[in-house]
């Protein structure tokens, strides 16, 4: 009974071993030649890989073909990239292919050219989209394996040429199976990271398959869409990679690139002492000249001449002063004579002046009288004369 209750159906053992398989083997880069290659009608890709001791069915899905930088063909080594998947109706296993690169030469150079002609179709190869480098970076984003010696080339120009600046390093692996798609991830966390002003990727040179990493349409894409400027510097002078085309800026070599994103420290203070040197000698020649201008307009009679002019002007104010002064005494004069003769004329007017010409003012009480009919008989009167009064009755 107990043996019994272990019996599995065939879709069971199938089902375990599929998720077994699935689970261990989840994403793998295989090498091998392709034989019995059929492109379905569905546009799915069906093919064998083997080599001198096995063979592994594989499928390509449509979706994933269109990304296919060549046509696939038997014979053609390859390395295919995927997971282990178990069809379960024929309990065959089998590679889902996701990605197809070929290993030879010719091949190579057919998936090159293709995936070159069509990022260019798009654009990516444009003038008007790469961007200037920045003048004086502070930090340099590297993107390369980090026992190479392109590492050490790029620390060895940037240390002589600007030691100020800093490097932060992503290392990767530059060639095999997966170097294309750490290369880009790494792309993509230094564009995160976003703390570095320029990045360099790149690597020593090699043959066209050790630099092919460099040629992936997923790298590509990666420098494409990075929000910072990106420096190609992959192999040798006459190597060129589709990475070349689609960056800022190519340089020939790692150690060129580091040339080419900072300045020469050496060749910056020359310049800097030749700016200080014609700087002071032009300030000191304008001093000079300047002083000799000075010079001139105090000892010029345009200068002098201000003085003069307000000289006249005080002798012209004292002999106003002078006028002035005259003039009021004059109409002083003039008024105090004015004066007399009215107060004269007032005298001569006045009451005191009438009673000593032997005229006389005569008053009941305090009015005066002016004709005789006023008065009548026994009215008491004062008469004022020139030197006093009389009382007086009228008869």
């Amino acid at each position: 009974m107990n043996e019994t209750s272990k019996v599995l159906s065939v879709s069971d053992i199938t089902r375990q071993i599929k998720q077994s398989l699935e689970q261990r083997f989840s994403r793998v880069w295989i090498q091998g030649e392709i034989s019995n290659f059929k492109r379905h009608t569905s546009g799915h890709l069906y093919f064998t890989l083997k080599d001198e001791g096995a063979q592994l069915s594989a499928t390509m899905w449509r979706s994933r073909v269109a990304s296919l930088l060549f046509t696939p063909e038997d014979g053609m080594k390859v390395i295919a990239r995927g997971s282990i998947t178990v069809y379960p109706p024929r309990g065959n296993y089998q590679i889902d292919v996701e990605q197809l690169t070929p290993v030879g030469i010719g091949e190579l150079q057919v998936a090159f050219d293709r995936l070159k002609r069509r990022l260019a179709a798009e654009g990516l190869f444009d003038e008007s989209r790469k961007r200037p480098l920045p003048r004086f970076p502070e930090r340099i984003g590297v993107i390369t394996s980090e026992t190479g010696a392109a590492l050490q080339d790029i620390r060895t120009v940037l240390s002589r040429r600007f030691p100020s600046v800093e490097v932060v390093l992503i290392a990767v692996p530059v060639q095999g199976a997966g170097a294309s798609d750490e290369i880009a991830r790494a792309l993509t966390e230094m564009n995160r990271y976003g703390n570095v002003h320029v990045i360099i990727v790149g690597r020593g040179g090699g043959s066209m398959e050790d630099l092919w990493a460099f040629n992936e349409e997923v790298v590509a894409r990666a420098i494409a869409g990075s929000r910072i400027p990106v420096v190609s510097a992959v192999g040798h002078e006459i190597d060129f990679t589709i990475a070349d085309f689609v960056a800022d800026l190519r340089a020939p070599t790692p150690s060129a690139a580091a040339e080419m994103v900072v300045p020469d420290r050496t060749e910056l203070l020359e310049l800097i002492r030749n700016y200080e040197y014609t700087m002071r000698r032009n300030a000191l020649q304008l001093i000079a000249e300047n002083r000799e201008r000075v010079q001139g307009l105090l000892s010029s009679y345009a200068f002098n001449r201000p003085k003069d002019i307000l000289r006249e002007f005080v002798q012209k104010l004292d002999d106003l002063v002078r006028v002035q002064a005259m003039t009021a005494h004059r109409l002083y004069e003039r008024a105090h004579d004015t004066h007399l003769s009215l107060q004269k004329r007032l005298a001569g007017l006045s009451p005191q002046g009438i009673l000593q010409r032997g005229y006389a003012i005569v008053r009941r009480g305090e009015a005066v009288i002016t004709r005789a009919g006023l008065l009548k008989r026994q009215d008491e009167t004062t008469i004022q004369f020139q030197d006093g009064s009389v009382k007086a009755k009228v008869q």
